[in-house]
């Protein structure tokens, strides 16, 4: 565990009568440049950064000088960018509008997995999606490229298309156009930002929860209580592993949703 993490766990175990007390969530974004200001640059600033510039550093040694016999490092890369291309653009989207929208559909399930990853590495422990910044910029990516790819289909009916579907009688409509937009336009997004959000941060309290509990248990009560300090360890350890594929899960749901929302964009019907 980090050093960040430990303090959090001491600090848990704190309390005047030695009762067992997990961190809050104010306890995981502490401020490391200009604290106290509107530029206040916090921990959690610093892992996003650095995910994103290891993101861009593999890509961009893995695709510098491609051969054609690859080398294990290349493979690797293209493994990834393979992964993105068939399985979510080309399997949805088609050959044609797949690669089309590659390129953002890439960004969006390389930058996620990254960021969520970081959640599970010794030394950071808390995933750049974590807060709701990231996640929101996201949807608003997804949701401008949805609106995008549908405008530029139909640049006439695409909102009519969404907004009223046909065949249905006239009086319906009053009734259908604000349910339609309400789901197509705004819960759109607002699920995309909170599933992500929600996820990783719910991993992340049960990840301090369990490492906090075990600390509690191991060095404050000691004698009987370590062997539920065993326990909490072993699920501490095994929620590890359960955070390594939600974090997969959540970049590659997140980006299907992406790549759905376009189809329906793109769809002959608009």
């Amino acid at each position: 565990m980090s050093i960040h993490v430990a303090s959090l766990i001491a600090k848990a175990a704190e309390s005047d009568g030695g009762g067992f007390h997990p961190p809050s969530i104010t306890d995981f974004f502490p401020p490391v440049f200009f604290e106290g200001t509107v530029f206040a640059f916090s921990r959690i600033n610093l892992i996003q950064i650095l995910a994103t510039a290891v993101l861009v550093i593999l890509f961009v040694v893995g695709t510098r000088r491609m051969k054609i016999v690859p080398t294990r490092f290349q493979s690797v890369v293209e493994m990834g960018l393979d992964f993105v291309r068939v399985n979510i653009a080309h399997d949805l989207l088609g050959r044609k509008d797949g690669n089309r929208f590659l390129p953002i559909l890439t960004t969006l399930f390389f930058m996620i997995l990254f960021m969520n990853l970081t959640g599970i590495i010794p030394g950071l422990n808390i995933a750049g999606t974590s807060v709701i910044a990231v996640p929101l910029l996201l949807a608003l990516v997804s949701y401008v490229t949805f609106i995008y790819a549908g405008v530029k289909k139909s640049p006439g009916n695409f909102f009519r298309n969404a907004l009223m579907p046909p065949g249905l009688p006239w009086f319906l409509y009053i009734l259908i156009i604000p349910l339609e937009f309400l789901s197509t336009f705004i819960i759109r997004p607002v699920t995309l930002t909170l599933r992500l959000l929600m996820n990783m941060i719910v991993g992340h309290l049960m990840l301090v929860l369990f490492f906090s509990a075990t600390q509690f248990f191991l060095f404050t009560l000691s004698g009987f209580w370590s062997v539920l300090g065993v326990g909490t360890l072993a699920f501490g350890f095994v929620f590890t592993l359960f955070e390594l594929l939600v974090g997969f899960l959540q970049a590659y749901v997140f980006t299907i949703l992406t790549a759905v929302y376009i189809q329906l964009a793109v769809a002959e019907e608009h």
